[in-house]
């Protein structure tokens, strides 16, 4: 069941290029600036129109395709399938530490206060925290499900699940590699091929749910005031929540085009739009409604890419979107949901697997936006600010052409 993407109805290629072994290395064009000059960006910076964004650096040094990004305070952390997990320091984006060799393929990150989260091929979360005053800076403190929780539970056998023909498991062990976490409200939440969304607690790191969630895959996890969302290669997103401190339950299905995998989700700041990325390359967005029962309705169906829409951030007004056919889209997010393109950023070798992006008054008001590919590198983006008189010039000279 192991793929280079997300476990998805279609298949996309996988990428031949390959990036240099050096740690940190800048882009050789003459447009691009180099990251070590950011902190001096705050000024004289040009009226750029929507698609001069700048390549402010490559980051190589992974041993395999690189499959997740996570912002954590001065770090980023960047994780591949090689099961090495890089840590680069901002501003300078130096490398500035390496851990979890040798413990599965990583899947995905998450991060709270001092603790980082990672998901495993090998259907486990490790737990690592961030300590200044160690050597080993990034240590691994437990792996979930622990070893408590484990024997307080593996005597009995109804905690036991059929999880395939002649094979049991406990309920609070995934089945098949862990493909997607998020961390909210005091809850860290796993999503997996396996089909099930588990509830672990941080503090504790019990495990204190499972849900059977999706016919398919689980691919992507987003949450927001109280919701917490899956996209699934049954091409559905569904809407978890919870009263008080009751168990989850199903509040909304929000439904996709038929026989098409959603590879990721992700929602605004406010919880009132959700957009999800499906593998026949639309990125499809929705409306929450609360009026006596919660419900989301399709506002939006925009084919994004040519090929499969693997990954997608959020930041602000701009949803940004990570395609197989390695390319990233930046879209602006207008009234009743819509989306309209503003850019095209090129330049990897490979799919476009993952996506982050955090503000930057600095360096023009824009954003940084960084992308992880098959082809084993990082790259950071300085993406400025849209005008929306630049937008009607453009489509101007779309529609005169």
């Amino acid at each position: 069941m192991n793929t280079l993407v997300s476990k998805s109805k279609l298949s996309t290629p996988s990428s031949s290029s390959r990036s240099n072994t050096s740690s940190c290395s800048t882009t050789e064009t003459n447009d691009s600036y180099n990251i070590f000059d950011l902190p001096h960006l705050n000024c004289n910076l040009p009226s750029f129109t929507s698609f001069s964004h700048r390549s402010l650096a490559i980051l190589s040094g992974h041993v395999g395709s690189v499959s997740c990004l996570a912002l954590c305070g001065e770090f980023i952390l960047s994780a591949s399938q090689g099961k090495d997990i890089i840590v680069w320091q901002q501003p300078d984006l130096r490398l500035f530490a390496k851990f979890g060799q040798g413990d599965g393929s990583v899947k995905a990150l998450a991060t709270v206060g001092n603790k980082v989260f990672t998901a495993h091929q090998d259907s486990r979360i490790r737990v690592w925290k961030v300590s200044r005053s160690s050597e080993n800076v990034f240590k691994l403190v437990d792996t979930l499900p622990t070893t408590k929780d484990y024997l307080g539970k593996f005597m009995k056998q109804s905690n036991y699940v059929q999880t395939r023909r002649h094979h049991k498991r406990l309920w609070i062990e995934h089945a098949d590699s862990i493909s997607c976490l998020v961390v909210h409200n005091g809850l860290v939440y796993s999503g997996s091929w396996d089909k099930t969304l588990k509830v672990w607690g941080v503090s504790d790191l019990k495990c204190l749910e499972s849900i059977k969630a999706h016919d398919d895959a689980i691919n992507g996890l987003v949450a927001c005031k109280g919701v917490v969302y899956s996209a699934s290669a049954d091409g559905k997103i569904k809407a978890w929540g919870r009263e008080g401190k009751s168990l989850h339950c199903l509040k909304g299905v929000l439904e996709g085009h038929k026989d098409v995998s959603f590879n990721s989700v992700v929602v605004s700041d406010d919880g009132k739009w959700v957009y999800g990325g499906g593998s026949d390359g639309y990125v499809i967005g929705y409306e929450r409604n609360n009026g006596g029962c919660e419900n989301w309705k399709m506002v939006c169906e925009r084919k994004a890419h040519e090929m499969a829409v693997l990954c997608m951030c959020l930041i602000g007004e701009y949803l940004c979107t990570g395609s197989a056919d390695k390319s990233i889209g930046i879209w602006k997010r207008e009234c009743f949901g819509k989306v309209c393109k503003v850019g095209v950023i090129t330049g990897h070798g490979g799919p476009v697997k993952c996506l982050q992006a955090s503000l930057s008054n600095r360096i023009g008001g824009g954003f940084l936006l960084y992308s992880g590919s098959l082809d084993r590198s990082v790259r950071v983006w300085w993406v400025p600010k849209y005008d929306k008189t630049q937008q009607v010039e453009e489509e101007e000279k779309l529609y005169l052409h």
